[in-house]
């Protein structure tokens, strides 16, 4: 399997060469060449648990690392999961809720990271390189992220977050990690603008090969590719087609969602829940591709205006015209709106955008009728499915409750706890804030990064 661009200048890579460039040079995204057809494959996936299935479907877009080696790292990045399965199922009457917050930072993005941490790992130590990380975050991809590599030898990470606008407890759960390769940094500004200056520094390839910069964010295809797995799992229990209401704030959750529909799994609909911040419910209603203010809302994750991840839907939207997605984009970075026209069928994706108001409904009689907390984030694909009338929704839980008290107190008067978080209060922590300075950013890097030999 070899890896282009979404931009079209950039092909012919190999999985490893993919996962350490991250953000494609030409500054679009990697994408697969080809997505695998496993139509005639899914009786046998159906026998499988899940740390079988992902690896399964591994060796489907990695061939360059060998086969027992791949399986090992994938059954490593979850042995430390809480739940038998890697991921919990509940059905609250005809609404399912797949939990995917049962690894060590009770966010769904550690099925991801804890699996790319270990790619990482293996493929530097192989070719005897090092790489630092520069990744930003709305909450949970930092924690995340750095559980999966902190303390390694040959990585540094340096993760960008809005100051005051992710909860305390995400806060803590990055800047209390002590390991000497960690480095924590508050922006003043939000996620938007976090996201806007890693991408630029991105895209300063003599700055990013001097540094030797790699991604972490969903712009890194093998976050896609460890999402993929569990849509797959979960769709195999419904033969005649899933429906899933995805909480979505950078696109790459739902992405692989539907990646894995492409692939041939059984998927039948995709609910793109977006909270206040609704770029992509109004795409999907107009076709336009509009930039709005950020909003602070109870699902802060969400709270994202530009979706980095979208690039890759847009690619396949075009029908793989590169020319016409890079002047899409050129568009809208200018004008900060693009249309594509009339918006897209509604055959496998729309979106909904749920308000303050009914994410909080969504918490209070979820748990007066089922006596089960849904975090605000969950919450929100919640109340999305069932405004949506899907009435059999796989409803994807991104994160436990506990993470959220305040949310999860004003919806319900509960107040949840979980030991992993609570361990973290009045722990030493380790930040640095920065304004949102391109250049403060690059010399803060610059100072801090461990390069080559």
């Amino acid at each position: 399997m070899k890896y282009k661009s979404t931009r079209g200048d950039v092909n012919g890579l190999g999985f490893s060469d993919a996962l350490l460039m991250g953000l494609a040079s030409d500054n679009g995204l990697l994408i697969p060449e080809e997505i695998p057809d496993v139509s005639n494959a899914l009786a046998e996936y159906r026998t499988l648990d899940f740390i079988g299935l992902a690896q399964a479907l591994m060796p489907l877009f990695i061939d360059d690392i060998d086969r027992a080696t791949l399986d090992r790292l994938v059954s490593e990045s979850y042995a430390t999961f809480a739940h038998d399965e890697v991921i919990g199922w509940r059905q609250l009457d005809n609404i399912a809720v797949m939990e995917l917050f049962h690894g060590p930072t009770l966010a769904f993005k550690d099925i991801a990271l804890q699996l790319l941490g270990k790619l990482f790992q293996h493929v530097l130590s192989e070719r005897g390189e090092r790489l630092n990380i520069l990744g930003a975050t709305s909450g949970d991809t930092g924690s995340a992220a750095i559980a999966g590599v902190r303390g390694q030898d040959n990585v540094d990470i340096f993760i960008l977050f809005p100051e005051g606008r992710i909860s305390p407890l995400q806060e803590l759960q990055m800047t209390t990690v002590p390991d000497a390769n960690v480095h924590c940094i508050g922006v003043q500004g939000s996620f938007d603008d976090c996201q806007r200056l890693m991408k630029t520094v991105f895209s300063d390839a003599a700055y990013k090969a001097k540094y030797s910069l790699g991604a972490v964010n969903s712009v890194n295809w093998a976050r896609i590719l460890a999402q993929i797995v569990y849509y797959a799992y979960a769709s195999l229990r419904y033969p005649d087609g899933a429906r899933f209401s995805v909480p979505t704030g950078n696109f790459g959750n739902v992405f692989a969602a539907y990646i894995a529909q492409h692939m041939g799994f059984p998927i039948r609909q995709l609910l793109v829940a977006t909270n206040d911040n609704d770029i992509l419910a109004r795409f999907f209603a107009t076709g336009t591709y509009a930039r709005g203010d950020v909003h602070q809302t109870l699902s802060p994750a969400m709270d994202i205006q530009v979706a980095s991840n979208f690039e890759r839907f847009l690619y396949y939207h075009f029908d793989e015209d590169s020319a016409r997605l890079r002047r899409f984009m050129e568009e809208f970075a200018q004008h900060g709106e693009a249309s594509v026209g009339s918006p897209p069928a509604p055959s496998l994706l729309n979106a909904m955008a749920i308000g303050r108001h009914e994410t909080l409904a969504a918490m209070d009689s979820v748990q007066a009728k089922y006596g089960y907390t849904l975090d605000p984030h969950t919450a929100v694909g919640y109340a999305a499915a069932q405004k949506g009338g899907l009435e059999d929704a796989v409803v994807v839980a991104t994160a436990h409750p506990a993470k959220f008290p305040d949310a999860v107190s004003e919806a319900t008067g509960e107040q949840p706890t979980h030991p992993t978080l609570e361990a973290l209060v009045n722990q030493p922590t380790r930040k640095d804030d920065l304004a949102a300075d391109l250049d403060a950013v690059k010399a803060y890097v610059a100072l801090r990064a461990t390069t080559q030999g």
